[in-house]
């Protein structure tokens, strides 16, 4: 089998996810691109997101982990979120997708999730800050990543079925954000920041 067709409204429901997964992304990359640009043309100017010495983005721009390929990591963001939103357009219009784009698309959403937890640890314990804009990205590719794993399972896009596995997206989604929550706290002691 070469495309992996599902029921109308469990793809309906993927597309939608998919679209609102990549809009929160989208404006959050679009957020931290202009106040990037607006930093560049100002070094004094005091970003948007910048709300303490903790919670700021910032120092996160300015460091070299804010542009690790040679060019913003905004410029990423910008290309990489219109991914889930033109692939969630396309199955509410009707697409059906075969092995190699799903396949292709899993590589850009693990690289997406990869990305995100690095980048996630070097915030926390090199930069010492929470970047605001940078946690929405963060929260819009963890469940982008999980969610379609989840679909993929389901649907034997890696060749064999696995719907066992596919019903824990939600707990690796919870997992995911939680560990995150914890090096920060361990870190950053952002709870006690907020209290």
């Amino acid at each position: 089998m070469n495309q992996f067709p599902a029921t109308r409204e469990r793809v309906r429901t993927l597309a939608v996810f998919n679209i609102i997964a990549g809009a929160v992304g989208l404006f959050a990359a679009f957020e931290l691109a202009t106040e990037y640009i607006k930093k560049l043309k100002n070094p004094e100017y005091v970003t948007n997101c910048d709300l303490s010495i903790l919670v700021t983005c910032g120092p996160n721009m300015e460091s070299w982990q804010g542009s690790v390929f040679g060019f913003s990591n905004t410029i990423l963001g910008l290309m990489m979120f219109t991914a889930p939103i033109f692939v969630g357009a396309a199955l509410l219009a009707g697409a059906r997708f075969n092995r190699f784009f799903w396949l292709l698309y899993l590589a850009g959403l693990t690289f997406g999730i990869g990305f995100v937890f690095w980048l996630s640890f070097q915030s926390i314990f090199i930069i010492g800050t929470l970047c605001p804009w940078c946690m929405v990205v963060w929260t819009a590719t963890i469940p982008l990543f999980w969610i379609n794993l989840s679909f993929a399972l389901k649907h034997g896009v890696f060749g064999r079925k696995l719907p066992g596995l596919a019903s824990w997206s939600w707990v690796a989604i919870l997992a995911s954000y939680l560990l995150i929550a914890v090096m920060a706290q361990a870190n950053l002691n952002w709870i006690g920041q907020i209290f």
